[in-house]
């Protein structure tokens, strides 16, 4: 097993690694599973600098935005941006770390990675359990010289309060009308088809040990552990291949003039776009009890920012434009004051 692998398999993820050297301020964060593998790699190149240890729970979205609002960490994590009144209700500042995909994984006999062409509309049909064969004729025409078996489709969802689900969501709701009004976006849905499971590992572990299973996962858990992944239309009408040049693409495209930094990436304009790329978000409160904790967080993510974009980029991540973290660092400054009022970053 992989070291990716590895974190993403463990329920909670300890990402303070043992040094030899300074002593690194420590900090607490909790929530979404996308982005835990960059915040490991972060984690790791931090402390060894002296700049914070970090003990992060990949927990799910859901989780992480519960436990910042009690406030027993010092940060939550979640891929499914909180809406501007339930920020402000719980005193809390949002901001963007990093970019990522999502992708769809299948367990189809004789289908290699990539070779499958799906559209949007076809997940969303499968998923509201309307397509329930892999030789359905709509299937069939999209894929041309491809041999479909006659084998029953499988569905995997994630069962935990997951940002990857609201992601995947949004552009099922995106590109369907249909599930927009009937099933809608959310971490956690009343799924119409499928069988659900805990985490990437567990979407994965489903899809991998199930004859036609189809699923979603995060697009550097997919590359890491070798699944089987499909292409998708786009919003061009082009067939894409889930890749860090495709992301990029989609993310060249991002609005980040909106409320509370939750930039829309959902299938997004271009031919050359993956059309599920969305940014992973940090909760962090406005009314910190503790300053220097606070401060040591931002002072984490500032170095993230600085010098962690290798790191994201070699994980397959897409790290946010210097604009935007410049973005970020004014709204610390404005919006995190101390126990006086006063603002604790610069």
């Amino acid at each position: 097993m992989n070291r990716r692998s590895f974190l993403l398999a463990s329920s909670a993820l300890a990402l303070a690694p043992s040094l030899a050297g300074a002593q690194a301020a420590q900090i607490t964060g909790a929530g979404g599973t996308f982005p835990a593998p960059v915040y490991a790699k972060w984690a790791e190149a931090a402390k060894a600098a002296g700049v914070a240890e970090l003990n992060y729970q990949a927990i799910g979205s859901g989780g992480g935005q519960n436990q910042i609002k009690n406030r027993t960490v010092d940060f939550g994590a979640s891929d499914a941006p909180m809406t501007h009144d339930a920020l402000a209700a719980a005193k809390l500042l949002q901001f963007p770390t990093v970019m990522g995909a999502v992708v769809m994984i299948v367990n189809i006999p004789g289908v290699t990675t990539d070779q499958l062409q799906l559209t949007g509309e076809l997940v969303a049909e499968i998923y509201a359990g309307k397509i329930t064969k892999w030789n359905d004729t709509r299937i069939v025409e999209a894929n041309h010289g491809l041999t479909l078996p006659n084998l029953a489709i499988a569905p995997a969802y994630r069962a935990d309060a997951s940002g990857t689900s609201y992601v995947f969501t949004s552009y099922l709701a995106a590109v369907s009308p249909e599930w927009k009004e009937k099933t809608g976006v959310g971490t956690s849905v009343r799924w119409p088809a499928g069988a659900g499971a805990r985490g990437n590992d567990g979407v994965a572990g489903t899809v991998r040990n199930t004859r036609g299973a189809i699923g979603y996962v995060e697009s550097a858990f997919a590359s890491q552990n070798h699944l089987v992944t499909t292409q998708l239309r786009n919003k061009a009408g082009k067939f894409v291949t889930p890749t860090i040049a495709a992301f990029q693409a989609a993310a060249a495209n991002a609005d980040w003039n909106v409320a509370d930094l939750a930039a829309n990436l959902i299938d997004t304009h271009g031919d050359t776009s993956w059309p599920i790329v969305t940014p992973t978000f940090i909760l962090l409160p406005k009314d910190p009890a503790d300053a220097t904790r606070s401060l040591n967080v931002m002072k984490f993510f500032d170095w993230c920012f600085s010098n962690g974009s290798d790191i994201a980029a070699s994980l397959d991540y897409i790290p946010l434009p210097k604009s935007v973290q410049d973005t970020v660092r004014a709204a610390w400054k404005a919006e995190i004051k101390g126990p006086n009022g006063a603002a604790i970053w610069g």
